[in-house]
């Protein structure tokens, strides 16, 4: 499969917790679809202390995995949203 794009898209989103609604990254989001996966190349600022684990409330919102070849966070239901 082909790998995401090396151009990073303009449009920068605010993903927050789905439960107490903290800031867990600054992301460059390509497209208009619902937040599925996050590239970790495309994380403009990580607010998280622990990877896939929400700073304050410690609910694991995400899982890493490999999407296309390339290292990402699948995240969990809605645990994690955009704002």
């Amino acid at each position: 499969m082909a790998k995401p794009n090396k151009k990073l898209p303009t449009r920068s989103v605010d993903i927050v917790c789905g439960k107490c609604k903290a800031l867990l990254f600054k992301y460059k989001k390509g497209g208009k679809g619902a937040l599925v996966k996050c590239f970790k190349e495309r994380i403009v600022v990580d607010y998280t202390t622990s990877p896939c684990t929400c700073p304050s409330c410690d609910i694991v919102f995400a899982r890493e995995a490999l999407v296309r070849g390339t290292p990402a966070y699948k995240i969990i239901g809605s645990k994690a949203v955009l704002k």
